[in-house]
């Protein structure tokens, strides 16, 4: 089964194109790098996969089911590029951000031995026991994004998507978060990273996708990146940049 299906998407903000018939699957268990020059709409196809935002046409499917029935919330973990600058003032501490990942399990009732022991394996698993009762407004933005990920781990989550997450992220810690990636996808998570360092994310994903307004390739990466996809993508960002700018946009 796929964990995504997205057939002929698009969306449009106003009057201006951002997706264009995108059509996809990412399959469960698949590491996928989703690349692309600045405005590509990436992170506007992220949303509609997950439901956050919908097309002006076409159809997602998550887990089989339609996106917009799709009501198996807890499946899914989201990390925007936002939610470190967002929540870096919240006067909480990591356990208490990765609790969160356990309320929709909870309900009403109040957090049991079990969510407890789910909450600090998730902690353990991103290596951020040391740093357990410290404020997110006192951590790095990389200590920041493994709480946001334990956080996802605590809520069991099958699909772990993120965005543009090593923004902000010390250069010497880079490998070692996406190691952690990889060691939550061989458990079996589905990954969808949209990053903007090609050549680090190329060495992790076991597919790419290269998306500008259209979808350009989807392939395992070494494919990918023999496809000629790139160039083509960004070639044709930087030609219609060259006309706004002539144009007076």
């Amino acid at each position: 089964m796929s964990a995504i299906a997205a057939e002929n998407v698009s969306f449009a903000y106003s009057d201006r194109p951002i997706l264009r018939d995108v059509s996809m699957s990412i399959e469960e268990g698949e590491f996928l790098g989703l690349v692309g020059p600045n405005g590509s709409g990436k992170t506007t196809l992220l949303e509609i996969m997950l439901g956050l935002r919908s097309p002006d046409s076409g159809r997602v499917e998550l887990f089989g089911t339609p996106v917009e029935a799709f009501t198996e919330g807890t499946r899914l973990g989201y990390v925007s590029q936002h939610s470190t600058d967002a929540d870096s003032m919240m006067p909480v501490t990591v356990r208490e951000v990765v609790e969160m990942g356990r309320y929709p399990h909870a309900g009403l009732r109040r957090l049991t031995a079990e969510d407890h022991a789910i909450i600090d394996e998730a902690i353990a698993d991103v290596g951020m026991e040391p740093f357990v009762d410290r404020r997110i407004s006192d951590l790095s933005g990389g200590q920041r994004q493994r709480a946001y990920i334990a956080r996802a781990l605590a809520s069991e989550a099958d699909l772990l998507a993120l965005d543009e997450p090593t923004v902000g992220v010390d250069a010497d810690v880079v490998d070692q978060f996406y190691d952690l990636l990889t060691e939550l996808n061989e458990d079996g998570i589905t990954i969808v990273l949209i990053e903007h360092d090609i050549t680090t994310v190329s060495e992790y994903a076991d597919t790419m996708a290269c998306l500008d307004g259209e979808l350009y390739e989807h392939s395992e990466t070494e494919t990918f990146l023999e496809s000629g996809a790139l160039e083509q993508a960004f070639s044709s960002a930087r030609a219609v940049s060259s006309r706004q700018v002539a144009g007076g946009d």
